[in-house]
């Protein structure tokens, strides 16, 4: 390519917010080749399928932004003035401009601006039309919330539009006076089984869990996400690839608690039959999660059930409307779902009329989809039951936002202008995998999220904080960019895309403070130099992943100090448990020797000693009586698991998200080593700031 078109190239893909340059994970600069760039233009609108496109595409972007008089979004932080930057053409600078501010409680503002006296900033002549660049002064002291900011100009065609995002500069914390420091377990819920549920852990199981931890001390109990996936045809169990962020995944309900079983003789019927305990009994002994036939296990009972509430109380049916008038998407949703089990497939492979996004009757069966809306509401039930007897600042659920949807799922069907189907998200390649990461599934796209004022995040986001008090927010360095692999090429030829963080920071910010819950950003992998002062400017607390916070000090710096913006842990879902960890580190001579030093002269660790439980412990209670804002046990270590739930890069060869605990929650609860460790985790954590600094 020729000097000149590759500098257009880079310009057009600098005005479209792609990197044309990276560096890797050893640091080393990486340029983005053409074809690359030019296949991430074409996925967020650019008319280029060559670089000869390149000269015409920077024309037309040129004109479209500066034909857009304001931004599709704005932050004001703190109630502080704002102001809005306007673009406008240099014959109508001169006018007289009507303004309007719809707060979101209703109330507007109207007032009239003299274009003249606005704050210049500069002036710019594109394609030959001047424009002028000038300031709005919004209203002082905005409340919080999403406001609309409406400007017209009397006598012509200049108007504009713009979401206010007035916003706290800081996320949710634990109030003055609060236990500052709290803990809580983690287990994935399919992995949590009782001897009462059906051979995987369901929502009653977690409150349970939740119970149990909060009686030892503790604050949360944290999982994998439970949301919606595919469980029949199309199948997919991963909870970071689900069919939606909107709705909750039936497979964790406790069909006994549901209501309509009490005036349904027929689902009782069915459920003590010998057949049906036979095949619960089967699913409790099974060494792995049967998603399949434990989902039709549970459909079994709960379509039933449906039927029953569709033909009986008028009152549930009521409550059912009143819920579905809040949440609009859920009969949608519903009729998307059995449009999916007519055809046995993603909606890709749908005619184009459905495909498109318009479902008729005779798509889909009108039974099946009251089914759906009617799990989704159990669904909603439960989840409500449970906040209510569990939820107080910092104490419940652990919740986890994935990153991404199932390319055939709901959101990416319905909210399709949200997203840019034609690539996917992925990592560059690092040290783990030499050949990067395609993740399948389809990134937001920036600009059109921003058009329809994030609408879909925010709603993903309500999903989760209505029950959470705290929020994990998977790869949270996808506020800032996220790398884009396109159809048909390697996850080595993809590119960075930059978002706008402050307005995502902005709208967890707010949301977070609305709920009352703490959030956590997963920071691992690459990590940008901007991520973590802006987490810690909003409050976002990072990870602080043992393993990951080596260093090559020796005995007297083995692991990086924890500072108290953090959520602390041993190791994550996808990470080795702690035994296998350490067996793998003490065969390196020196990590067998500086960790145990490290622990010992802290005072962690009686005697230096390469006994893996003694290693864990005394990790444990380091992390325990650290500065870090929350800390997090994986119940799996204090049994000395060795198997992983998730093995990166692998499908077939493990058996991803369907290892069981090693115990019942029922004895796991009881054992010495569990209870006596995390009641030491709890009295460490009480400890004071001046004495945790100290050591012991």
């Amino acid at each position: 390519m020729a000097e000149a078109q590759a500098n257009n190239l880079y310009l057009l893909a600098r005005l479209y917010g792609v990197e044309t340059a990276y560096r890797d994970f050893a640091g080393r600069p990486r340029r983005a080749a053409p074809h690359s760039l030019l296949a991430v233009l074409r996925a967020l609108g650019a008319p280029v399928e060559s670089p000869g496109d390149v000269p015409g595409a920077l024309r037309e972007l040129r004109q479209e932004l500066w034909r857009r008089c304001s931004e599709p979004v704005a932050v004001v932080w703190d109630g502080q003035p704002g102001r809005l930057e306007l673009r406008l053409p240099a014959e109508l600078a001169e006018g007289t401009a009507e303004c309007r501010l719809e707060l979101e409680d209703g109330e507007t503002l109207r007032w009239p601006c003299r274009l003249a006296r606005l704050p210049g900033l500069r002036t710019a002549r594109v394609e030959g039309v001047c424009y002028v660049v000038r300031q709005v002064a919004l209203p002082p002291g905005l409340p919080w919330g999403y406001h609309r900011f409406m400007l017209s100009l009397p006598g012509c065609a200049l108007e504009s539009e713009t979401l206010i995002i007035s916003a706290p500069r800081r996320a949710y914390t634990l109030p003055a006076g609060s236990a500052g420091r709290i803990w809580g377990v983690f287990l994935p819920l399919y992995a949590l089984h009782s001897r009462r549920s059906w051979g995987a852990g369901d929502l009653t199981d977690l409150r349970e869990l939740l119970l149990w931890v909060r009686e030892l001390g503790g604050s949360f109990a944290g999982t994998l996400p439970l949301l919606a996936t595919f469980l029949d045809d199309p199948y997919e169990p991963s909870p970071y690839v689900p069919v939606s962020r909107l709705f909750w995944n039936e497979f964790y309900l406790d069909v006994a608690r549901a209501e309509e079983l009490k005036e349904c003789p027929e689902a009782r019927e069915l459920l003590d039959s010998a057949a049906f305990q036979e095949e619960i009994t089967a699913l409790r002994a099974a060494p792995l999660v049967d998603h399949l036939r434990t989902m039709a296990a549970k459909r079994r009972i709960l379509e039933l059930l449906a039927r029953r509430f569709f033909a009986g109380d008028a009152q549930r049916q009521a409550a059912l409307r009143r819920w579905a008038a809040e949440k609009p998407a859920a009969e949608d949703y519903a009729r998307f779902r059995a449009a999916g089990e007519r055809r046995r497939a993603g909606w890709p492979a749908w005619p184009d009329r459905p495909r498109a996004g318009d479902l008729r009757e005779g798509d889909y069966d009108p039974e099946v989809a009251r089914y759906h809306l009617y799990v989704q509401w159990l669904a909603h039930e439960q989840f409500r039951e449970f906040a209510a007897r569990t939820r107080q600042p910092g104490q419940g659920l652990y919740l986890d936002l994935p990153l991404g949807v199932h390319p055939a799922g709901y959101d990416v069907w319905r909210e399709r202008a949200a997203f840019a189907p034609e690539v996917s998200c992925g990592a560059p390649p690092d040290a783990f995998f030499t050949r990067g990461q395609d993740w399948g599934f389809p990134p937001l796209h920036p600009e059109r999220l921003r058009e329809q004022g994030y609408r879909y995040y925010r709603a993903c986001l309500r999903h989760h904080l209505q029950h959470a008090a705290v929020l994990r927010l998977d790869h949270v360095m996808g506020l800032h960019r996220l790398f884009w692999v396109p159809r048909g090429m390697s996850a080595r030829e993809g590119v960075y895309v930059h978002y706008r963080a402050e307005e995502f920071y902005a709208i967890l910010a707010l949301e977070s403070q609305r709920h009352r819950t703490l959030l956590v950003g997963e920071d691992l992998g690459t990590v940008p130099p901007c991520v973590r002062p802006a987490m810690a400017r909003h409050r976002v607390s990072r990870m602080y992943v043992l393993p990951f916070e080596y260093t090559a000090g020796g005995a007297d710096r083995a692991l990086r100090p924890v500072t108290s913006g953090v959520l602390a842990c041993l190791n994550t879902h996808d990470m080795p448990p702690f035994k296998a960890f350490w067996l793998e580190k003490e065969k390196n001579a020196q990590d067998r020797v500086a960790l145990p030093l490290f622990l010992h002269r802290r005072g962690w660790l009686d005697v230096p000693t390469n006994n893996a439980e003694a290693v864990l412990r005394a990790c444990l209670r380091h992390l325990a009586a650290s500065r870090a804002r929350l800390l997090s046990v994986n119940l799996e270590d204090l049994w000395l698991e060795t198997e992983p739930q998730n093995v990166p890069g692998t499908q077939d060869e493990y058996p991803n998200w369907r290892r069981k605990a090693r115990y019942p929650l029922e004895e796991f609860s009881r054992k010495p080593e569990v209870v006596e460790t995390l009641r030491e985790v709890n009295q460490l954590r009480k400890i004071n700031c001046k004495e945790k600094t100290t050591g012991k």
